[in-house]
């Protein structure tokens, strides 16, 4: 199954069938809203609205433990998270799509790991993107033949406000490529989920750092959004349709767990083991 996290309009994919909702309980609350669940050919999706339906959440609220629990929980291997995204850079011009490679944190409001309560883990995340993944979203983009940048770094800030002038000129600075709010703490907890994990960065303004355009607005976002849409959905109906050529995962993302485990087996409370025994399984038992 392949996961996409992302707003509503992402659901309309043509040839979508067998559509159901199903809503899913996790120990860490509930996730933004009901998963959508159809086929695309032999292939099984799950659509999360990140917002909630109606867009109800801000970027802070969103229970990302939840939503990716969610999506693991139901057979989902592979997560492909979509999300809007203003331009820091003038080569990625508005309606331009981008693939990041690399993050940077700026969020301090938010849940960041499954761990925690007597049972600690370190993740690798040098390379927070699973480059196969990654590889398979160009091709889908060069299919629907998208404008995309096929690397870069996603800034992620707390929000819900956009920047001050003075922070994008900072974040320019850093020589990142976009910056947005909801690739993290997703990235994170995919990881531990031992998900693969790549967005799918919707350009849809310049923030405010460029000087010959306007501050960013709500309008301009959506305004911009909707025409990146229907290209979005191109490009993961492609993606979906040509899944089966992935064949079984041979990356490391689905090993995440196997050493990052800390605390010792005989040490790890009951409780802690069950809540998280769908990440962990029979692993780091006594």
């Amino acid at each position: 199954m392949l996961g996409i996290i992302g707003g509503s309009g992402l659901y309309n994919l043509p040839g979508l069938a067998d559509v159901r909702r199903e809503r899913v309980s996790t120990p860490f609350g509930d996730p933004s809203d009901e998963l959508v669940i159809g086929k695309l050919g032999p292939e099984e999706l799950a659509f999360l609205p990140r917002h909630g339906l109606g867009h109800r959440l801000t970027p802070t609220e969103v229970n990302s433990r939840a939503n990716l629990w969610a999506l693991k929980k139901l057979g989902a291997t592979r997560v492909v998270s979509v999300s809007a995204v203003g331009s820091m850079k003038e080569t990625i011009v508005p309606g331009h799509l981008v693939l990041p490679t690399q993050y940077i944190d700026r969020t301090f409001a938010r849940a960041t790991s499954f761990f925690g309560e007597g049972i600690v883990a370190h993740v690798a995340f040098a390379d927070p993107v699973c480059a196969t993944l990654h590889d398979h979203l160009k091709a889908a983009c060069f299919a629907a033949g998208a404008t995309a940048h096929a690397d870069g770094t996603y800034l992620c800030i707390e929000g819900p406000q956009f920047s001050t002038r003075a922070e994008s000129l900072l974040y320019r600075n850093w020589a990142v490529d976009v910056i947005g709010m909801t690739a993290l703490p997703e990235a994170k907890l995919a990881r531990e989920a031992e998900l693969c994990y790549a967005t799918i960065a919707l350009a849809t303004d310049f923030d405010c750092w460029h000087g010959s355009h306007e501050s960013v607005t709500i309008a301009q976002v959506v305004e911009t959004m909707h025409k990146n849409v229907a290209t979005a959905r191109e490009v993961l109906r492609n993606a979906a349709l040509a899944l089966g050529k992935l064949g079984p995962r041979t990356c490391d993302c689905g090993h995440a767990l196997d050493s990052a485990v800390m605390t010792s087996p005989s040490q790890i409370p009951p409780a802690a083991r069950d809540k998280l025994a769908l990440l962990l399984g029979d692993r780091y038992r006594a």
